[in-house]
């Protein structure tokens, strides 16, 4: 066995154990078993090697040994480990000790863990079908993961992150053919680079992401903070409604050594859970991908919502349309004087009329807007619905001006998706939004007196001239080209009559 291995072999072998739940359990219900997998064999891995560390330096004194692994950021029960489950493959209750594996994982790091397996059900009759199809299912499983190649120690993977981009990688591949549902849980992975470079998190800063979905979005931020400053000093916030998105949210977190994140399960919009002294939290940075448009987000607890927390007090989004309700949440749980917000929202938001118009009138008129970026079609799992980004911030001062970009036209190709180049497409977009010119076709910087002469409509096409004016053609010039060319194609044909004539035919 190679004593290196590239993040591509494992991507690939991750994908390729994918084979075992196709044609059994749908995309979207499988991912779990998967993921779950990649997490027990990791954390196994990393203890083994830890495991093996200390026994070269203390001998066959186990208590010893295992006094020092129980100070390791997690604890792995003996029957929890990948190896104990592998040796154990062909017993007739291999989902059962499965689940026991998972439990004990749980009560053994409940600071970190409790309740993230909650969800998966590795003994389940109803989606993997009967014990012996069940057993011959995971047994399958279980060989895959045991491929030698898939040796994830951090003594052979050398950087932690190759385990955290596997994830990343499996949840990206899960998106891609889970159609509409991927939205609830991925956010494009460039798409969070840009929010992370637009709103610039910084050391000692709070983030939040209240839809935070698989956590994709904060674990960006946090590599702006230690990439852009050489610091881990920020801390991750987040809230996702969905229990078992929720569950690979914290998995995410944990395999990219995120250790004290606080993600609370719950409905942002209905249910908060980030607060603090019986107020909702603020952070420095609060950043999102709420769903679309969302029907029956909770407008009609409109009168209790202001009795408590008072979100939508520059008017309640009609119940239909929840996307103002996101955009409300995030402004108000953002810090006084220092708060960003970045929320990528659909074109509607821009221009739709009714309550939202009022909200969005009150939002430019407090001075809160400070940016509105068009991006490009085709960027998101499961709709093709034209996307922008919208940039709130609570330290603009005596600045006025609301800059606009339109960045739907430059983009890189996929067979079933767009993508953004870090190096060029997002490159451009953030130097166009620090610089804050008008660039043109591509970006104007417009003041509050045009904004209110249009009536609070921030429609990107009302402010960026995209229009391209064509060449002015000579008509004279083109109808000689087409006498010259039909003066050439009358004696074409009276040459081939003659050859044919020559030819008796």
């Amino acid at each position: 066995m190679s004593t290196h291995v590239s993040q591509q072999e494992i991507n690939d072998i991750l994908w390729k154990a994918c084979d075992t739940f196709r044609g059994t359990i749908d995309a979207t219900e499988y991912k779990e078993y998967i993921l779950t997998m990649l997490f027990v064999k990791y954390i196994s891995d990393v203890w083994q090697d830890h495991y093996d560390d200390y026994k070269r330096q203390f001998g066959s004194d186990e208590e010893r040994i295992y006094r020092r692994l129980e100070r390791e950021r997690f604890v792995l029960p003996k029957e929890s480990s990948f190896s104990y489950l592998y040796a154990n493959r062909e017993a007739d209750n291999l989902g059962e000790l499965i689940n026991i594996a998972l439990e004990q994982i749980e009560l053994s790091n409940k600071v970190k863990l409790l309740n993230v397996f909650r969800n998966i059900d590795f003994n389940s009759e109803s989606r993997l079908g009967s014990t012996r199809q069940r057993n011959r299912i995971l047994m399958h499983l279980l060989d895959d993961f045991n491929d030698q190649r898939l040796n994830l120690r951090p003594s052979r993977i050398g950087n932690l992150d190759v385990i955290g981009n596997a994830y990343e990688y499996l949840i990206g591949r899960f998106a891609a053919g889970a159609g509409k549902k991927a939205g609830e849980f991925y956010t494009p992975p460039e798409v969070s680079v840009l929010l992370a470079r637009l709103l610039d998190p910084k050391p000692g800063e709070r983030i939040c992401d209240p839809t935070c979905g698989s956590g994709s979005l904060l674990l960006k931020c946090a590599r702006q903070v230690r990439e852009a400053f050489g610091s881990s000093d920020y801390s991750l916030f987040g809230q996702e409604a969905i229990s078992g998105t929720w569950a690979l949210c914290m998995m995410n977190m944990f395999l990219h050594n995120e250790n004290s994140p606080r993600i609370e399960w719950g409905d942002s919009l209905l249910e908060p859970k980030l607060i603090e002294n019986d107020k909702l939290m603020r952070f420095e940075v609060v950043v999102a991908n709420p769903p679309f448009s969302l029907d029956k987000w909770g407008a009609d607890k409109a009168g209790e919502e202001a009795r408590h927390f008072n979100r939508w007090h520059r008017g309640v989004p009609p119940k239909s349309k929840g996307d103002y309700a996101f955009i409300s949440h995030m402004i108000e749980t953002s810090t006084h004087g220092t708060g960003r917000v970045g929320v990528v929202v659909p074109h509607g938001v821009l221009f739709r009329g009714g309550p939202e118009g009022q909200i969005r009138t009150a939002l430019i008129e407090e001075n809160l807007l400070d940016s509105v970026i068009g991006l490009p079609p085709n960027l998101f799992f499961g709709t093709g619905i034209p996307a922008a980004i919208l940039i709130f911030r609570r330290d603009r001062g005596e600045r006025t001006d609301i800059l606009f970009i339109d960045g739907s036209r430059e983009f890189e190709s996929g067979k079933n998706q767009n993508y953004l180049s870090e190096e060029i497409e997002i490159a451009k977009i953030v130097e166009t939004y620090r610089v804050r010119q008008s660039i043109d076709r591509y970006a104007y910087k417009a003041n509050y007196i045009e904004i209110k002469e249009k009536e609070y409509n921030l429609n990107i096409a009302r402010y960026v001239d995209t229009y391209k004016q064509e060449k002015e053609v000579d008509i004279s010039l083109v109808q000689e080209r087409i006498d010259r060319i039909e003066r050439e194609l009358s004696k074409v044909r009276a040459q081939m009559a003659d050859s044919l004539r020559e030819l008796g035919l």
